[in-house]
């Protein structure tokens, strides 16, 4: 059976922390708040708590988990390498709603699925997360529902979803504006062979950090945005 806590409860946040931290060091899932959406979580480096992940969500290998870190310094050690106008980004924008996609480093010993050999990552901003990544490191972390259902905006919205699947839940309370974080496709400025390929940075998915934020950043190194088709 799930048990729930309510992180505005001083109390009740130390003893799911506790509980969290144990369910992970399991393999089981838990349920956190973010300031995007609520998110269910796994250790990044289990195999089998990853695919509990993707199986609680309904989803394949095909659709790897991001990964959630609690600080900066975490990202060097799961990227190959960290180009200039990526850590630009991640001055702007972390901790905050911005997903990043880089090569992943090859010495990497974990399993998130089909991944090409790249890692999406993120930073995000709240106490209960970055506290609860502090201990635990790299968290699998996927928004939690249902796939095909909306993303949980609340522990009881993710709960109705995904029931006892979760171990523990983390009651942080409404989160943030209930966006899911932007995703954008950064490998191609990783350099290769001693040159950066030719390419740009790719929106995959629009969420809380905005295309003109990003060219703000990136200006030309942004990919363009797709014509609009017009009617003859």
């Amino acid at each position: 059976m799930s048990s729930i806590f309510d992180c505005g409860d001083e109390a009740q946040l130390l003893a799911g922390m506790r509980h969290a931290r144990q369910a992970v060091s399991r393999g089981e899932l838990i349920v956190i708040p973010t300031d995007t959406v609520y998110g269910v979580a796994a250790d990044a480096f289990s195999p089998t708590a990853v695919q509990r992940l993707l199986d609680a969500k309904g989803r394949g290998r095909d659709q790897p988990p991001p990964v959630l870190i609690g600080s900066t310094d975490t990202l060097v050690a799961l990227a190959e390498s960290v180009p200039e106008p990526v850590q630009r980004l991640i001055d702007a924008f972390w901790p905050g709603g911005l997903t990043i996609v880089l090569p992943a480093q090859p010495s990497l010993v974990w399993d998130l699925g089909e991944t090409k050999g790249t890692v999406a990552v993120r930073m995000p901003e709240g106490r209960v997360a970055l506290e609860l990544l502090a201990e635990t490191g790299p968290l699998a972390v996927s928004s939690a529902n249902l796939t095909g259902q909306p993303a949980a905006v609340s522990a009881a919205e993710a709960e109705a979803m995904l029931g006892d699947s979760i171990a523990v839940y983390l009651d942080g309370g409404p989160s943030g504006e209930g966006v899911s974080s932007t995703i954008i496709d950064a490998t191609s400025l990783v350099a290769r062979g001693g040159a950066a390929d030719a390419g740009e940075v790719r929106i995959l998915r629009h969420g809380a950090v905005s295309r003109a934020q990003l060219e703000e950043i990136l200006g030309d190194l942004l990919e363009p945005e797709p014509e609009a088709d017009g009617d003859s």
